[in-house]
């Protein structure tokens, strides 16, 4: 099932599949953000922004905004 990254949630893990090159960081893709890559939403935060991730073993906070183009398959659990 495919779906965005900012739709994940709380211990859901998924494998990142593309996203918009513009739309995403370079330091995102420099700490493992990039396609066939695991992530899990380990916690959001109080307002929903930033969400924290685990991708391949780093961690990492992403605004929401980010997340929204990030194309993901979720695992089955």
């Amino acid at each position: 099932m495919t779906t965005s990254l900012d739709l994940l949630k709380r211990g859901e893990k998924a494998i990142i599949v593309e996203f918009t090159l513009d739309m995403v960081p370079l330091k995102l893709l420099e700490m493992g953000c990039l396609p066939g890559n695991e992530v899990e939403l380990v916690q959001i935060a109080p307002f929903k922004d930033p969400m924290y991730l685990n991708i391949n073993g780093s961690h990492l906070a992403i605004r929401k905004e980010t997340a929204s183009h990030i194309t993901v398959e979720k695992l089955s659990q």
